[in-house]
């Protein structure tokens, strides 16, 4: 249908009539209550995700349970009926499926929800998967030893999110959640509750609320439907519900009707911040009306964002950050929020700057030309959506119905949503909009919450100056917002096309490679991945390895600093409305030894975007006022960075690795006062003046009939000298033999270890995938032992990163958060596995868990074109051949626990252990 913008139409979209389910999306509820939805989606094929959701959270905890809804989630891992002890995680990491990222569960106040993705092709996983659900809804084993064994790690979880957000948060969420019960009942529980509870604490929670008529099972994925809902009918069918039913209360936050003030400041604390939250009942989203509200609200929180963005670029800004919108705050209220970080020195002239544009759309509302922007930006959303109804991946359909079953959202189906928007955006009025701000933007129920670093307490203003300071805006004489027009063109002149000289074809990957007439190359890669989604990236040999340190802070610097200022005619504001309705993306980048673009587009779209590139090479801008007002909020953000334990510690790591090498080292005023406007832009331009030296790669929804002459056109016609550039080697690496560092920093009573391991190698596909192979089997291990047998950390990371050019090297970084007074002995325990590695090499079944995780992820990542363009950017840019899957199960098949043991033994000798560690400021007078 024709979209009337602008004009008054009659209203199709009026109805209470709350909206139906999905139709794809089969759903029914057994006697028991228990609710189920199943839907048949093959994207990606061969894997399916099954969701158990259950309306308990822990608002329904007791005081004597405070906790334990999350504890309960826990235990779930750790003994059910089928699958006692932790032999639920084992068999499912031997299917492929890892533990955290695959494998995962949350709880929230009012929700706790399991998920589990899985591979279909084996019909007997299938059922099992089933049956585990089973096991959590109702047969959790809660063994003593094991709650016992949980304590340490729900405890180290705990520990994990103390910090100066963690302490202002407990002072401020009493006030915004007006004293409610969501204020004494935080997901994650007490220090008392935690450590002291009976296992038949635990029990009765379970009892009470885990219980079928407030579950639901959720499986979207390469399934049997009807297969499915058969065994779901069975298995399900014979879950109890409580005798003695307790009624599943809705908790509320009470309004108040009044306004309330808090000024929190924390000596880590790093910026000010004031925030205004005007609190109102929520609006449900389940009927035509409701979606109408939603699409309303959506396009209000576009135009109010656009209308803050350049005046955080205007030079000498008062405001480091600003935002504001209209969204769902918890339970039973939404919120207009408002949130503004002004500079230290410029509270209140920023607060007002930030304040004013509220008042300015109170009194006069958005304009038309804004409105026509946003509907077209979600109209192109929603076209695009649509477009891949089909290739949508399973877990976004599956949280739907999750949404769909917790708090009754609307789950119609992408079809009937694009449907439904088109009407509304035809239907909605520039009033209705300008209505929103006045059913939003009320004198009631307003909560001012100031947080700041303790050095700034003193210059916080108090409620009575901060109303102050919003009714002197409110009685200034306001002008009306004035919109940029932009009838300019990106480009001065149309390209002058080159020609493409040169094609070649490889078969086995599909791949054309074609040289243009500067030399610069592309390759495409069709795929039918996705309906409209194409994805590219471009790099040349180079970055700031090419420049000496005096200019690195200029280059290292120089795209941030040029995104900023836009591109070709227009200004950063003039190209975000040159690009309404488009969906496409473009950035510049330039990290150590390589420099180029990476971007994205639809196919309706991918002229502009190579339009979009052509300019970012030829036509950069440089823009004073804009430069100024980066380097004013860059200063701003380091001044309180020495506040801050994390950014200390990160700082003092890489100081240690690197040798206080200027450019591995963290940010500074010193380094700030080098960069230098002129000199970045010069440098850019040096480096995208060749087009000789760039090699494109594009995958996905490609006509590569279509798309050549755009190639010639907007690629081909980039200048170019065919003067051949190269990366230099500056031979930076970490620091060698056995390093230990100690940084005090912080208040809480918590640790941070930083292992790292390092040493060069000589780089190649069988040598990447072997130390690959080890950094999962470390992290299964550190999993096992670290966590679930001695309770000491909640999640251990292990992180390998292995690199050919400039230098073969190799790094292992394990990196755990845990109580100070445990470090030696998890250290110890840590190395310990390493040792084990190296003398004993890995079990047989962890190396077969690897192979598996390994074989599922690749099998899922040749369904993604991301996963396309990284494969064939990245072995162009190391000289590697591309493998096929083939190949890379033949590679898989060779490596063995005594392979591997030998690999442990070369690499991981130890010789190179760099041992960080973060720990409480007071430990360090001791």
């Amino acid at each position: 249908m024709q979209l009337a913008f602008g004009q008054k139409v009659q209203s199709t979209v009026s109805s209470e009539k709350a909206i139906p389910l999905d139709p794809l999306v089969r759903t029914g509820k057994l006697p028991n209550g228990f609710t189920y939805f199943i839907r048949h989606n093959e994207s990606p094929k061969g894997r399916a995700v099954f969701y158990l959701a259950n309306k308990v959270g822990s608002i329904l905890e007791t005081d004597e349970q405070r906790g334990l809804a999350h504890f309960t989630e826990h235990m779930s891992f750790n003994g059910t009926t089928n699958f006692p002890k932790n032999k639920l995680v084992s068999y499912l990491q031997q299917a492929g499926v890892r533990f955290g990222a695959d494998l995962n569960a949350y709880t929230s106040f009012d929700e706790t929800v399991y998920e589990l993705p899985i591979p279909t092709d084996k019909p007997d996983l299938i059922k099992t998967a089933t049956r585990i659900m089973r096991d959590w809804a109702q047969e959790a084993l809660f063994d003593a030893e094991e709650i016992d064994k949980e304590r340490g790690i729900i405890l180290e979880e705990k520990r994990l999110a103390q910090s100066a957000q963690e302490r202002m948060r407990k002072q401020y969420f009493p006030i915004l959640l007006n004293g409610s019960r969501y204020t004494e009942r935080s997901p994650i529980g007490t220090d008392e509750v935690l450590k002291n509870f009976k296992p038949e604490t635990i029990k009765a929670f379970y009892k009470d609320w885990y219980r079928p008529n407030l579950q639901a099972l959720i499986v979207v994925g390469d399934i049997d439907v009807d297969a499915l809902e058969k065994e779901i009918k069975s298995v399900f069918g014979d879950l109890k519900n409580p005798t003695a039913e307790k009624q599943r209360t809705k908790y509320e936050v009470p309004l108040k009707n009044q306004n309330q003030f808090i000024a929190i400041s924390d000596k880590e604390q790093t910026s000010i911040q004031i925030q205004i939250f005007i609190k109102q009942p929520a609006q449900a989203l389940s009927t035509e009306t409701d979606y109408r509200n939603l699409v309303m609200r959506s396009l209000y929180n576009q135009m109010l964002r656009q209308r803050y963005e350049p005046i955080l670029l205007k030079e000498n800004s008062s405001l480091s950050a600003v935002s504001a919108s209209m969204n769902r705050l918890i339970a039973n209220l939404d919120a207009f929020s408002l949130s503004a970080n002004p500079k230290p020195e410029e509270i209140e002239k920023g607060f007002k700057t930030a304040w004013r544009e509220i008042v300015r759309l109170k009194q006069f509302g958005f304009t038309e030309v804004e409105l026509d922007r946003a509907k077209k930006n979600f109209l192109s959303y929603s076209e695009s959506r649509l477009k891949e109804h089909d290739k949508t991946s399973s877990d976004k359909y599956a949280k739907e119905y999750v949404q769909y079953f917790l708090n009754g959202v609307m789950a119609a189906g992408i079809q009937k949503e694009h449907e439904l928007t088109k009407l509304i955006l035809g239907d909605v009025q520039l009033a209705d909009l300008n209505r929103l701000s006045s059913s939003y933007i009320k004198n009631e129920n307003r909560d001012f919450i100031l947080l700041a670093p303790e050095k700034d307490k003193a210059s916080l203003p108090n409620q009575a100056a901060l109303e102050s300071w919003m009714k002197q805006v409110e009685e200034e004489k306001l002008e009306p917002y004035v919109d940029v027009a932009n009838n300019k063109s990106l480009l001065s002149h149309s390209p002058t096309p080159g020609k493409i000289i040169k094609q070649e074809t490889e078969p086995t990957f599909n791949l054309s490679t074609l040289t243009l007439s500067n030399g610069l190359k592309v390759i495409l890669k069709p795929t039918e991945l996705k309906n409209d989604e194409i994805l590219f990236t471009a790099f040349a040999k180079g970055g700031t390895s090419r420049y000496e340190d005096d200019d690195y802070q200029s280059v290292a610097n120089a795209t941030s600093i040029l995104l900023s200022s836009g591109v070709g005619n227009l200004s950063l504001t003039e190209l975000s409305i040159y690009l309404t309705g488009k969906s496409m993306q473009v950035r510049p980048y330039v990290s150590t030894i390589a420099h180029g673009m990476s971007g994205s587009s639809s196919g309706k779209d991918l002229s502009s975007a190579l339009e979009l590139v052509h300019a970012y090479f030829t036509a950069p801008r440089k823009d004073p006022a804009t430069f100024k007002n980066i380097i004013d909020r860059a200063y701003t953000a380091i001044r309180s960075r020495g506040d801050d334990p994390n950014s200390v510690f990160q700082d003092s790591t890489l100081s240690v690795v690197y040798k206080d090498n200027p450019r591995m080292t963290g940010p500074s005023f010193e380094k700030l006062a080098r960069i230098d406007q002129d000199r970045a832009f010069d440098i850019y331009k040096e480096l995208f003046s060749d087009a000789s030296n760039f090699t494109f790669v594009f995958v996905g929804s490609i006509d590569t009939l279509a798309m050549k002459p755009l190639l010639e056109k907007y690629l081909g016609s980039i200048p170019a000298a065919n003067f051949k550039t190269d990366f230099k080697n500056l031979n930076i690496q970490p620091a060698k033999g056995k390093i230990e560092k100690l940084v005090y920093k912080g208040s809480e009573k918590k640790a941070t270890v930083n292992l790292l391991l390092s040493g060069n190698f000589d780089f190649s596909t069988d040598a990447n995938l072997a130390l690959s192979a080890l950094k999962e089997i470390l992290q299964i291990r550190l999993l096992e032992r670290l966590r679930e047998e001695e309770s000491g950390v909640y999640s251990p990371q292990v992180v390998y990163s292995g690199s050919k050019y400039p230098i073969g090297l190799y790094q292992y970084n394990i990196v755990f958060g845990c109580a100070p007074e445990n470090v030696d002995k998890l250290v110890a325990s840590a190395l310990d596995e390493i040792e084990k590695l190296k003398n004993d090499g890995p079990s047989q079944l962890n190396v077969d868990k690897w192979k598996a995780e390994f074989s599922r992820s690749l099998e899922t990542g040749l369904q993604s074109n991301a996963y396309w363009l990284s494969l064939i950017s990245s072995s162009l840019q190391n000289n590697l051949d591309l493998i096929i899957p083939e190949a890379y199960q033949k590679k898989l098949d060779k490596i063995s626990p005594q392979s591997l043991k030998e690999t442990a033994k070369r690499y991981l000798s130890g010789e190179n252990c760099i041992k960080m560690v973060l720990l409480p400021e007071n430990m360090g007078t001791k």
